[in-house]
């Protein structure tokens, strides 16, 4: 949590800045040169000349008068994009600190404390990185060719937009890219993009509610979300249908859902309204459609209406619309959700666990291959990293992000993002080893040619993989992997490396023989053991006992029916002594013991199901062979290959 960033290419700002005060020479960045290969990969532009501030103006700064979107305006280069993610963090002081630290040292000062040198800090993969440019800058005919302010001697958005560049090897690279990623790049949240045109949300009502309660939702949490409206890199800029411009980004700064009163009800016919506020930041250009600035809508409110119920202006540029007008004019809403993981929080807070890992290719059958393509690929899918965690309340929310290591950097050579995807399935509740043969399936996401991967899902209790892999086999690179699970319980995440238990070399040491999943399916007619017979049905839960292995399933709460579904594999060297699944009533003091079902049986490889009566565990209820009221169904599949399961 408060580790200082790292020094991208080994460049310390500290240390640079004082040997270039010591030998009064401003700094010239020999990891970003002023020349044409720091510019572009792809052509050659000799107009170009570096300039630094001070032969720009009299008076250069880094800051003038606080931090505006006037501040930002795209040059030659044509990266909406990058330039509609920082007008975000020009709206957000706390953020645009991080991402420009210590702006005021860093700002240009007595002439003797000069150095050419500027600082910025990045997310990169898990961690943040510190990178340093000199403050020579692109021009033309004296002028800023990039990124530029209104106001000629203010250049933070030209530095920034310089060490953006560094970071991803030249200018010519942003010149396409997502407003999510770079916002990612800035605040190291987790980045979710949505294409409405495939959401669902302009043809199904229902699908059109959930996404407006994942706009409140991300609202509420002070994510960032961004909406777009496609077009050609030609159209960027153009006017739009009722106002609204082509390609630029519009932050979404307020959702809200809302009673009216009758007048405004007769008025839209509805009784409540869900509305969202937009923000042009590239100018006063608004929304001229419903709820626009002099629309007739609002003459139905008044202003102590308009106060109470949240409809208010922050900002010149800002406008009303509904969520009806919203998804049928905007096409793509990038979101940068901010993650709490605090636990001295009184939000909700969340446990994060980050996860590298690899695609490589290798001899079949060698850890080294590990890219086996998405599930329909049935030979080779679950040769993929696999990560497995658990969930440890009845039911858990978690989030997962995967990402991969960004491609951008690679255009030259014509390196382009994989297609990437996760598969969640969920499997027994003592894996410890790889699957080789798919669990049940509980989510799976579309495979994208995008640097993330973002999904949310609600889990019950139990244990679950997460197989993240490039859509075509034999595809190579590195990811990242999030997971964010409720922060009071630590989901567990970890690699599964192992295809199986390791056999001894010792020829004293018994090996595993063969391989057994069981699956508790359900028990029928349990009974209470208790002398008072107290009130309602039993609270069940079950002990699955193999060879000193003890995995437990979950208490069903007042049912003398319960259904579990639970798994676990088991690795037998003794394939003769049978499984002991011992029932449980759950009590407050002291827990009973209402039956136990002795498993003599292997099953088949295809799997069988068996129902068990219950006995007994005392000594002598064993010799009697007392019966137990009730019975156990299960589900047993083994096999004599030790990786089968």
């Amino acid at each position: 949590m408060f580790r200082s960033p790292d020094p991208f290419k080994g460049q310390k700002y500290e240390s640079i800045k004082k040997d270039c005060i010591k030998r009064g020479q401003p700094f010239v960045d020999p990891e970003f040169q002023p020349n044409n290969k720091s510019l572009f990969y792809s052509k050659v532009d000799s107009d170009i000349e570096w300039k630094r501030p001070g032969e720009l103006c009299k008076v250069p700064r880094l800051v003038v008068e606080g931090v505006t979107t006037d501040d930002l305006n795209q040059g030659e280069l044509g990266n909406v994009w990058f330039v509609t993610a920082c007008t975000s963090l020009a709206h957000l002081p706390k953020l645009w600190q991080k991402v420009v630290p210590n702006h005021k040292e860093q700002d240009w000062g007595p002439e003797s404390e000069y150095a050419g040198i500027f600082h910025f800090h990045f997310w990169r993969y898990g961690c943040w990185v510190d990178v340093v440019v000199d403050d020579l800058l692109p021009t033309k005919n004296g002028k800023l060719v990039f990124c530029h302010s209104k106001n000629k001697n203010e250049f933070w958005s030209a530095l920034l937009e310089k060490a953006y560049a560094k970071l991803y090897g030249d200018y010519e690279t942003l010149k396409t890219g997502y407003p999510a990623d770079a916002l990612v790049d800035f605040t190291g949240g987790v980045a979710e993009k949505l294409d409405l045109m495939q959401y669902g949300v302009r043809q199904n009502e229902d699908d059109k509610m959930e996404f407006f309660e994942e706009l409140l939702d991300a609202s509420e949490n002070s994510s960032l979300i961004i909406a777009t409206i496609s077009c050609p890199q030609s159209d960027v800029g153009q006017s739009g249908r009722q106002g609204l411009m082509k390609g630029y980004g519009y932050g979404v700064t307020a959702v809200k859902k809302i009673s009216v009163n009758k007048g405004l009800q007769a008025a839209t016919g509805s009784g409540t309204l869900l509305m969202l506020r937009l923000n042009n930041p590239w100018g006063t250009q608004e929304w001229t459609g419903a709820w626009s600035d002099q629309s007739e809508e609002w003459k139905n409110l008044s202003e102590a209406e308009k106060k109470k119920l949240g409809l208010t202006f922050q900002n010149e540029g800002e406008f009303w619309m509904c969520l009806g007008d919203f998804i049928h004019y905007f096409e793509n809403v990038d979101m940068c959700h901010f993650v709490n993981t605090s636990f001295f929080s009184l939000k909700k807070t969340w446990y994060e666990s980050l996860m590298p890992g690899e695609w490589t290719q290798g001899a079949r059958g060698s850890p080294q291959n590990r890219s086996g393509g998405a599930f329909h690929n049935k030979d080779s899918f679950l040769n993929n990293p696999q990560f497995v965690f658990d969930i440890k309340e009845d039911t858990d929310t978690a989030m997962i992000s995967l990402e991969q290591d960004d491609k951008r950097a690679d255009k030259k050579i014509g390196g382009e993002h994989l297609q990437i995807g996760f598969h969640i399935m969920k499997v027994e509740e003592n894996r410890k080893y790889r699957v080789h043969i798919p669990g049940e399936k509980c989510a799976e996401t579309d495979f994208k040619q995008s640097r993330n991967i973002y999904g949310k899902y609600v889990l019950r209790r139990g244990r679950y993989v997460i197989i993240p892999s490039t859509y075509n086999p034999g595809s190579v690179g590195k990811f990242l992997l999030r997971l964010y699970t409720g922060a009071n319980s630590s989901s567990n995440i970890r690699e599964l490396t192992k295809e199986g238990p390791e056999r001894s070399c010792c020829i004293c040491i018994k090996q595993p023989q063969i391989v057994l999943t069981i699956t508790i399916i359900k028990a029928r007619d349990l009974e209470k053991r208790d002398k008072d017979k107290s009130p309602g049905e039993p609270n069940p839960y079950v002990e699955i006992k193999c060879e000193g292995e003890t995995v437990k399933a979950p208490i069903k709460k007042n049912t003398a029916v319960p259904e579990w579904g639970t798994m676990a594999t088991f690795y037998l060297k003794k394939p003769d002594t049978p499984i002991i699944v011992d029932i449980f009533n759950h009590k407050t003091l002291l827990d009973e013991f209402i039956g136990q079902a002795t498993i003599p049986d292997l099953g088949t490889m295809e799997g069988e199901e068996k129902e068990y009566d219950l006995f007994g565990k005392s000594k002598k209820e064993k010799k009697e062979g007392t019966k137990y009221p009730g019975s156990l169904r299960v589900r047993l599949q083994s096999s004599y290959d030790l990786t089968d399961l």
